[in-house]
């Protein structure tokens, strides 16, 4: 019963950083999606597995350093800082690949895998390189 006692005490702070962090997750989201000139929403209910690929990368970019604040902060608003700093950064690589590649809106729209796949893995990327430079 104590083990038990023991290894359950530390649910409310994996709940409430869970909890949080969904938030975190829905807020980027809801950022990104409106930062996009696409619909990405729309384009997958449609089948277009270039949105879906694109999402899918910017979200793991996203998710991957915000599970590596969890893990290493020290309390709720140090992760909450660090996951604005993974917040940023996947903003900013959208910006740069839109940057660079100017059509990629229309092109992921229209189904186009290599855009979507570019986004995708350099958002990737960037996301496992802040988790790793989270090392404080």
């Amino acid at each position: 019963m104590e083990i038990l006692e023991k290894s359950i005490s530390g649910f409310p702070a994996f709940a409430l950083y869970f909890v949080i962090s969904l938030g975190l997750l829905a807020l980027f989201l809801a950022v990104y999606l409106r930062v996009t000139p696409y619909r990405e929403i729309a384009l997958i209910r449609e089948g277009n597995v270039a949105a879906a690929l694109s999402l899918a990368g910017t979200t793991l970019g996203f998710v991957i350093p915000l599970a590596r604040a969890i893990a290493q902060s020290g309390s709720l608003p140090d992760m909450l800082l660090w996951g604005a700093i993974a917040f940023i950064v996947q903003l900013l690589v959208y910006l740069v690949v839109a940057r660079l590649l100017p059509d990629i809106g229309k092109h992921i729209a229209e189904g186009k895998l290599a855009h979507a796949t570019t986004l995708a893995v350099l958002s990737l990327a960037s996301g496992i390189l802040n988790a790793a430079c989270m090392t404080y």
